[in-house]
């Protein structure tokens, strides 16, 4: 079993920037894919971004220049360095992880392990 524990979440004005983190225990080692994806009331889910087992990111198109995705393998934290936010960024940012599905935004909906969530606000 893997935990995930998401925090860094919170209330921001339009422009300014967020970062996120999760941190993960239990069973996961490195080659693990992680990433975030989003939900906001009224709206389908949205994968935001994912990092592979060899550090390579893919963001989905409306967060590419502003999302980073980055992981610490020293201590299996994730983190997603939000900047430039706008209020459509607003939402509830899920930490998930997983081993056996492809590690691409599109599937993180699916992906085995979830965090309980952290809630973004973007106020203008």
């Amino acid at each position: 079993q893997v935990q995930l524990v998401e925090s860094g979440g919170g209330s921001v004005q339009v422009g300014g920037s967020l970062r996120l983190s999760c941190a993960a225990s239990g069973h996961i080692d490195s080659n693990y894919c992680m990433g975030w994806f989003r939900q906001a009331p009224g709206k389908e889910r949205e994968g935001v971004a994912v990092i592979g087992s060899d550090g390579t990111p893919i963001y989905a198109d409306s967060m590419k220049g502003r999302f980073t995705i980055s992981k610490d393998n020293g201590n299996f934290t994730l983190y997603l360095l939000m900047s430039s936010l706008k209020p459509e960024d607003t939402g509830a940012y899920y930490c998930v992880a997983d081993t056996l599905r492809p590690c691409t935004v599109g599937w993180t909906f699916d992906f085995s392990y979830r965090g309980q969530g952290t809630q973004v606000t973007v106020s203008s």
